[in-house]
């Protein structure tokens, strides 16, 4: 079964689908790329999926220790680099909730963030540089 479908609708716009759950997304190229920005661009999804990845492994780590991460939440920066055309960095700042978490536990979570399976997936040049910031948030 294929995984998604992507439509080029015009306008330098595409549809994209997942395929079980028919969910949809749009993108837009960029503003500095010839698009209107009105929507995540492609390198937006690439560098946001990294900090999705991230919270659920986290979180499917978390529940399996009879934890919870309700409430994290990440901010992402993307940086573009030219010559060719690419993301540089992603910066991932992950705020985590004021929850009792041993010294054990938030290491183990930052292990599992750092090596989740996008994060492993993206390119060695690609810089990903992360942080975890423990109960800042409630």
């Amino acid at each position: 079964m294929t995984t998604s479908t992507v439509t080029y609708s015009a306008g330098l716009r595409t549809t994209c689908t997942h395929t079980r759950s028919g969910n949809a997304i749009i993108t837009d190229a960029p503003v500095d790329n010839h698009g209107r920005g009105e929507a995540f661009s492609p390198t937006d999804l690439v560098a946001t999926a990294l900090a999705t990845c991230m919270l659920t492994v986290m979180g499917i780590a978390a529940e399996n220790r009879g934890l919870s991460i309700d409430g994290a939440h990440a901010e992402v920066t993307k940086i573009m680099a030219a010559d060719p055309r690419r993301i540089s960095e992603v910066k991932v700042l992950i705020h985590m909730p004021p929850y009792d978490f041993s010294e054990a536990h938030k290491k183990l979570l930052t292990e599992i963030a750092l090596n989740c399976p996008v994060a492993k997936s993206l390119h060695a040049d690609l810089i990903q540089s992360v942080e975890l910031r423990w109960g800042e948030i409630e």
